[in-house]
């Protein structure tokens, strides 16, 4: 079976999909990033290698997200695209009519429009962390309560309480405060969930055009106070698309697919033996001009396989160069 993998490097979380010609999910994979996103690339590789049968082929690979350059020379990437795309593209597949898509990961959050199936306007926030998944962990771990448990909790408030949600220090401030006044956690909770939906709207979504379909992606979309403050703020039906807290990854890997129906190209996968070989990062300060470059160096088995951040190439075009003879090399 030939197949297309996916995977989304973020700052909390690394994210793998595999998909078939059809574009069925396969298989999806979510662990922690813990800062480690090399590990957490090659610990996704080896699990996901362990979950599949023999006769599945990897005919591509797209990676994506904060580290997708770092996870594409680990894996040996064909398409290396930005979480905008990615995104867009794996929403578009389950809603192919989706005209907002409103996204909340671990430790940021961003807004797509799309009119037509194309990316018109987008915003990101990764400045302040009020409304993301990290902040509701922290809340849900201080009030003693799963956050699986977050949003029914959050649905069975009879009266909800106004919390000042535009800074994470004052929200949760002001939730102390609510509950020395006697106020229920459920009450609490559907008022931080309202408050989250207000900052997302007024800072994320500012001055975007918001039209229905809307689909909720992202791991906070698990949450069902989230997703219920934003049906009653917007007054339109939100979708949570099936696999939504993967949805970069699955975006990446039909961009994998396409490219390689397009171009019938052998894929640069480096196989799931990737996930036993030793990658060392580092990095230089280039002295050739005053940019003063820092240059990012990646090594495997401590050769060198990969250089980036210098803005005129001189590193970086090396190790093109070279991949280009070996691929007209192996012809």
């Amino acid at each position: 079976m030939n197949t297309y993998l996916g995977v989304d490097v973020g700052s909390v979380s690394t994210n793998l999909a595999l998909i078939d010609n059809e574009v069925n999910v396969l298989e999806t994979l979510y662990i922690r990033t813990g800062g480690q996103p090399i590990q957490a690339v090659q610990n996704g590789l080896g699990e996901l290698g362990k979950r599949i049968s023999d006769d599945i082929i990897v005919r591509g690979v797209g990676t994506t997200g904060s580290a997708r350059h770092l996870a594409g020379v680990i894996v040996g990437a064909d398409v290396v695209k930005n979480e905008i795309t990615a995104h867009a593209v794996g929403s578009s597949h389950f809603v192919p009519d989706v005209r907002t898509v409103l996204e909340i990961g671990g430790q940021d959050s961003k807004i797509i429009i799309l009119r037509y199936g194309v990316v018109i306007d987008f915003a990101m926030n990764t400045v302040c962390a009020a409304g993301t998944g990290s902040f509701l962990d922290h809340q849900a771990a201080r009030l003693g309560i799963p956050i699986e448990k977050f949003g029914d909790m959050a649905l069975r408030s009879k009266a909800s309480v106004r919390i000042a949600g535009r800074c994470t220090v004052f929200a949760e401030s002001d939730m102390i405060h609510k509950q020395q006044m006697g106020h229920s956690k459920e009450d609490i909770i559907r008022g931080l969930c309202e408050a989250l939906v207000r900052n997302y709207l007024n800072n994320v979504a500012k001055g975007k055009e918001i039209q229905p379909p809307i689909v909720f992606q992202g791991g906070v979309a698990a949450n069902k106070g989230i997703r219920s403050a934003f049906e009653q703020t917007l007054e339109a039906e939100i979708i949570v698309p099936p696999h939504f807290d993967v949805m970069g990854a699955i975006g990446a890997a039909i961009l994998a697919k396409e490219k390689m129906f397009l171009t019938s190209e052998e894929t640069d996968f480096r196989g799931f033996r990737a996930a036993e070989l030793e990658y060392r990062a580092s990095s230089f300060e280039c002295d050739g001009c005053p940019n003063r470059c820092e240059v990012v160096e990646i090594r495997m088995e401590g050769q060198v396989i990969a250089r980036w951040g210098d803005r005129c190439g001189k590193w970086s075009n090396l190790i093109t160069e070279a991949k280009d003879k070996e691929r007209v090399a192996s012809r």
